[in-house]
């Protein structure tokens, strides 16, 4: 009998390859996607239409507003960086993300009894945020068998998935190909035009599109430039 398992759905390259993957492994994906204030919002719509399609059970959207807070180019009116990726921590990290997102994952798994949560964090080709790490990952793991019910009473142990944490981009792409997803139905622009076309140019499309440069591949989703081809001219500086 399969068990369930919240997934921490985007609609972005990684969550989907994390969706395809746990559905492989027996699970049954409950995926959730938050509206946080978030710029890339036509990811999000992706993920709503998408849910679903992808092999999700039940798809739950989160709302709240981050805006509020701000401290990040994807929730504050800071200019989403366009030069290549670096190595310092990003503006477009939103401070205690995936803390938050995770927190959110871990009482809907409480609820429906399952102990399994799956988050495509990558600690490779990524863009270098301190929420991606190992260490975070072990961290909340031990915090959620110690903040809930379902943990305190030994009903089961809370488990944190990350099978994409170790992979490089490339890795990802060849690995979701032979699961059957179809990127052409995922979004990673942080910056997007109105009419949802990629940008090219910040960190998640560079690493996106450097991915399926390495991979051999063409990236099947539109950018600005028209160019969904190698991507080499658009590799992190």
């Amino acid at each position: 009998m399969s068990k369930k398992a919240v997934i921490l759905y985007s609609g972005g390259l990684d969550s989907t390859t994390c969706m395809a993957i746990a559905k492989a492994e027996g699970f049954e994906p409950y995926a959730m996607s938050f509206a946080y204030g978030q710029r890339h919002k036509a990811e999000l719509e992706l993920a709503k239409g998408n849910a679903k399609p992808m092999g999700a059970v039940e798809h739950m959207v989160v709302e709240f507003d981050l805006r509020k807070m701000g401290g990040s180019a994807l929730t504050a009116d800071i200019d989403v960086p366009k030069e290549g990726v670096g190595s310092d921590i990003p503006v477009t990290y939103v401070p205690a993300r995936n803390t938050i997102f995770l927190s959110f994952a871990l009482g809907w798994a409480e609820t429906l009894g399952a102990f399994d949560i799956f988050i495509g964090v990558n600690a490779l080709d990524y863009s270098g945020y301190p929420d991606c790490r190992p260490e975070y990952i072990a961290a909340f793991e031990k915090m959620a068998n110690l903040a809930t019910k379902a943990g305190v009473e030994g009903a089961g142990r809370f488990t944190i998935h990350t099978p994409l944490i170790h992979l490089t981009k490339a890795e990802i792409i060849r690995k979701g190909l032979s699961l059957g997803v179809d990127y052409g139905r995922t979004h990673s622009c942080y910056d997007p035009t109105a009419d949802g076309l990629a940008c090219g140019r910040c960190d998640s499309c560079r690493l996106r599109l450097k991915g399926f440069a390495e991979a051999g591949m063409t990236d099947p989703v539109k950018y600005v430039t028209g160019d969904q081809g190698t991507g080499t001219e658009k590799e992190p500086a």
